[in-house]
């Protein structure tokens, strides 16, 4: 089965762009960091002997080989053809391996200045701009999504979304608009769960104050919510070292 075919069946979409969540338009920096969030869902690590992530862990590997290759980029705009042949999707080849050497560890002081700089910035006016058109205005998810993000921010995140809607930037989504009070508290309880939890875990790791973000973290990753893990797909994506050119793909 070829990798199109491949991305149908586990992806539901042949359009290796749509695969990694980015537009055909992306940057190269943006395609790693589209592949590192996508990976990450379905990295082996998080689901052992599952057969099926790992072989949706290596499908991406290879999506974020063509597309990471010039010539192979060029080759698959204007064909809309992948060379199966390509030495870059090596059946043999570790992707595991692959993936650990662009996206290496990063380390406390990096996220903390991440987040410094990324709060009210115009980067994070957009990202939340594009994940109010993705999730159609629905704030359970957008708040699951967004970087740096916690549940003492949702009024900011819900003033900074008004206004682009006032601006006509963005369509008014009735569920955003006329969000239920029910579905605000069910947040807000979610949230509350999720601070006492991290705090549980402090305690038992004995942790000071100034881990508690990585109490944090660790918690946002035990329970599958994006919110800090996100932020550390986005920082090691940003940090990631560039990989080598492949060789220029033949063209079948």
């Amino acid at each position: 089965m070829g990798l199109l075919d491949q991305c149908e069946e586990l992806f539901k979409t042949s359009n290796l762009y749509e695969v990694l969540g980015v537009c055909k338009e992306a940057s190269d920096s943006e395609i790693r960091r589209g592949y590192y969030k996508v990976s990450l869902q379905v990295h082996p690590d998080r689901a052992p002997g599952d057969e099926s992530a790992t072989t949706k862990f290596q499908v991406l590997g290879k999506v974020y080989a063509v597309l990471a290759d010039k010539d192979q980029r060029a080759v698959y705009d204007e064909q809309g053809i992948v060379d199966e042949e390509s030495d870059s999707l090596d059946q043999d080849r570790n992707w595991e391996e692959h993936w650990r050497r662009l996206f290496p560890k990063i380390t406390l002081q990096d996220i903390l200045d991440f987040e410094k700089q990324y709060k009210g910035s115009e980067e994070e006016v957009e990202d939340l701009k594009r994940l109010y058109l993705q999730h159609e205005g629905d704030m359970d998810l957008i708040m699951e999504s967004a970087l740096c993000c916690t549940y003492e921010d949702e009024p900011r995140v819900r003033d900074i979304l008004q206004k682009a809607i006032d601006a006509e930037e963005v369509p008014a989504y009735e569920v955003f608009t006329h969000e239920s009070v029910k579905k605000k508290n069910n947040r807000k309880r979610k949230a509350e769960k999720e601070r006492k939890e991290a705090e549980e875990m402090q305690k038992e790791m004995g942790l000071n104050s100034e881990d508690s973000l990585v109490a944090m973290i660790k918690q946002r990753q035990k329970s599958k919510e994006n919110g800090f893990n996100s932020l550390i797909s986005d920082l090691e994506a940003k940090y990631c070292k560039k990989p080598a050119a492949g060789k220029k793909g033949k063209k079948k």
